[in-house]
């Protein structure tokens, strides 16, 4: 069985290929070539977490597991298997694969919601997941304001200096007026307003995997023309967004992701709630395992 490190995951899967892994991955849920199960958590009285999340595309399938402690961080691995015959084939330090095909699957979201003409964007986060948001609305739209706000400021700046992001003093002043948003925080409450969102704007909200936590506030829920889930099925378990807004799952507005193909008409308000899918990430190891084996 391959090991592959997090350095060859960086050196084979670039944002440009996640991106189009992603648009294949979504294409094969709507057609019903690929599968994907919901995450599924081990909660230990320690305060330690493990998850756990599969899917299976073309000729692969495969599981994530990664362990959680507030206190001691985070470690992720990926197990990738031969569709046929079940044989493994690879084990991954899955840190950086998670990360590009979290932000790939904002980058395809916004490919197919965002104006076409979108290129302001505003940042809520400087951590982990938001460096690869960044690269991913630059690969999908010519990006020419980049604005940064979190709570950290000397964290903020850093980020600021690395990405070519002007950090902002608040939160309002990064989102007012952007054409894409990206919330990639930790927070359990919303990190934005309503009234910040300009009309025609997307919204990426990717930070919230859990049932109690959310970036958006109720307001923006309601205002939204379209609101498009990785998946529905997993939204009804984690998305604390949707689940505390709350919504009503048969709202026509609320659909998954690879059920669309086009932005509504006219100047809509768009959002994205990524929760995070095992078949992504079974379609960017595969893809990274090909080019070793």
């Amino acid at each position: 069985m391959l090991y592959v490190t997090e350095d060859q995951v960086r050196e084979h899967l670039s944002m440009h290929e996640c991106v189009r892994l992603m648009r294949e991955a979504f294409a094969a849920l709507r057609n019903g070539a690929a599968l994907n199960q919901p995450r599924r958590r081990l909660i230990l009285p320690t305060g330690s977490v493990l998850h756990s999340m599969a899917g299976a595309f073309g000729k692969y399938f495969g599981t994530k597991f990664y362990s959680v402690n507030p206190k001691y961080g985070v470690t992720f691995f990926f197990f990738l298997f031969d569709a046929e015959t079940a044989k493994p084939l690879a084990q991954f330090e899955a840190n950086h694969l998670g990360q590009i095909r979290t932000g790939a699957a904002s980058g395809y979201a916004t490919d197919v919601l965002a104006a076409p003409n979108a290129s302001s964007l505003a940042i809520i986060g400087s951590g982990f997941q938001a460096r690869t948001q960044i690269e991913a609305m630059r690969e999908v739209r010519k990006i020419d304001d980049i604005r940064v706000w979190s709570r950290n400021p000397a964290k903020r700046d850093r980020f600021a200096a690395e990405t070519g992001a002007r950090a902002c003093a608040t939160a309002e002043e990064a989102v007012r007026g952007a054409s894409i948003v990206v919330t990639a925080t930790p927070s359990k409450d919303p990190v934005l307003e309503s009234s910040w969102i300009a009309a025609g704007a997307h919204v990426n909200a990717m930070g919230s995997n859990w049932a109690a936590r959310r970036e958006l506030p109720s307001e923006l829920i309601a205002r939204a023309d379209l609101i498009a889930c990785d998946s529905i099925e997993v939204a009804k378990i984690e998305a604390g967004d949707l689940l505390l807004a709350p919504v009503d799952w048969s709202d026509p507005r609320i659909v998954d992701l690879a059920q669309v193909e086009r932005r509504p008409e006219g100047d809509p308000v768009t959002i994205f709630k990524s929760t995070g899918l095992g078949v992504e990430d079974v379609a960017a190891a595969a893809y990274v395992f090909e080019k070793l084996a």
